[in-house]
């Protein structure tokens, strides 16, 4: 399976995800088409530890852990920590140099690449609103299905609101102005995340909140082959 490609979150010349990566954090906003803003994107979250709503993540994970769209790698960290074998991919250059600098088994590609251990992950990880990468949440959902074994799980972090669901072109702008390229992403809450997943041939099995945070963990639905 491949997209083409496109623009993402870390898009453009003066990103402003790479400069706040690179400076040890700051408060990024992301801008839809029509010019509206969503909270704030605190990147010292990104950067620190896992936290307990984290933590209730990799507690109902399986087995070896791929997280799509790692970051600087704090999941990656943490699976390792509790004892999985884990693999983290993200397409951000800057990202992927800071896990670097961690020591941290990341890889730079896209989840739409050729992936190691393909179909035999036990849980892929779609955390910090990831669901929203290439503007497809049933495609993605489909693809990271493909990745995992048939008893395998795929966690989500979807939008606290259950009822969000749209997909726009996005922006990010930091205090400077510094502003992305225009990339694709989508924003979907718990009752959306149920009609993408019955469209990628996968169901919600369990949602659970932690902090503010939402969470869903998904299965291959019964007699799908992906």
């Amino acid at each position: 399976m491949t997209l083409p490609i496109v623009a993402h979150f870390d898009a453009g010349d003066a990103s402003p995800y790479a400069t706040a990566l690179r400076s040890g954090g700051g408060v990024l906003r992301m801008i839809d088409d029509d010019g509206a803003q969503d909270a704030p994107i605190e990147l010292g979250r990104f950067l620190a530890a896992a936290d307990d709503a984290d933590r209730s993540v990799l507690e109902r994970a399986r087995g070896a852990i791929l997280d799509v769209g790692c970051g600087p790698g704090r999941m990656v960290r943490a699976a390792i920590v509790a004892g999985h074998l884990s693999l983290g991919v993200d397409v951000s250059d800057a990202a992927v140099a800071h896990a670097h600098a961690q020591g941290l088994p990341v890889l730079h590609r896209s989840v739409f690449d050729a992936i190691p251990r393909e179909g035999g992950w036990g849980t892929a990880l779609l955390m910090d609103g990831n669901i929203g990468i290439g503007g497809d949440p049933a495609l993605l959902l489909s693809r990271c299905a493909s990745l995992v074994q048939p008893d395998g799980a795929v966690i989500v972090e979807v939008h606290a609101d259950p009822h969000r669901d749209r997909g726009f072109q996005a922006i990010l702008i930091d205090h400077a102005g510094r502003t992305s390229l225009p990339f694709p992403w989508y924003e979907v809450g718990l009752d959306g995340l149920r009609r993408c997943a019955a469209d990628a041939g996968v169901r919600v099995s369990e949602t659970w909140s932690h902090a503010g945070r939402v969470f869903a963990l998904l299965e291959r639905a019964q007699g799908v082959a992906l």
